[in-house]
């Protein structure tokens, strides 16, 4: 179906703004995916903090190539739609390969992350990586650990000694008791 110059620019204009924001981009092809079907997977995509969108295939081409992405040519054929990651790469496919499991019609082609091009193996790779505060959370943990140890290798003569001490009043005192 065509489209008028004026929306053909603001098309641009807005996948531009998409592909600018986002850390990292994923093809789908949702040949013979209904609608309910889509925006369920619409929807998850949103919780995990990136969007998703049916792109028409020679604008997005366009777009991939004034911001120099060079993408294989098979990821543009066929029905297209684009996650775009926003926030935690991760997360957002993560969210997109559970949305899209079990569904015969809706298949990750590959996709874009940092300059280079990921092919669906890569994205399946990064969908099991544990989101950014989990990764966070653990990276603090390695971090704080030797420092934890540090201070009750200090803290470990001071305890010693003051373990001495009360075992010797205890048993001073208990004969005087007596």
């Amino acid at each position: 179906m065509a489209i008028s110059k004026q929306r053909k620019e603001e098309v641009l204009a807005s996948y531009g703004d998409w592909v600018k924001r986002s850390q990292a981009i994923i093809l789908v092809e949702y040949t013979g995916a209904n609608m309910k079907s889509l925006d369920g997977i619409r929807a998850k995509v949103r919780e995990s903090g990136g969007e998703f969108h049916i792109v028409k295939n020679t604008l997005v081409r366009r777009v991939f190539a004034e911001n120099g992405m060079d993408l294989p040519e098979d990821y543009l054929v066929k029905s297209t739609a684009v996650s775009f990651a926003f926030s935690d790469p991760a997360s957002t496919a993560k969210a997109l390969t559970d949305a899209t499991k079990g569904s015969e019609f809706v298949k990750v082609k590959g996709g874009f992350m940092g300059g280079k091009a990921l092919t669906a193996a890569q994205v399946k790779a990064l969908s099991d990586m544990p989101p950014l505060p989990v990764m966070r959370a653990t990276l603090l943990g390695v971090l704080q650990a030797p420092a934890g140890k540090l201070v009750r290798t200090i803290a470990e003569p001071a305890r010693g000694l003051a373990a001495v001490v009360k075992a010797f009043t205890e048993k001073s005192g208990s004969p005087a008791a007596a």
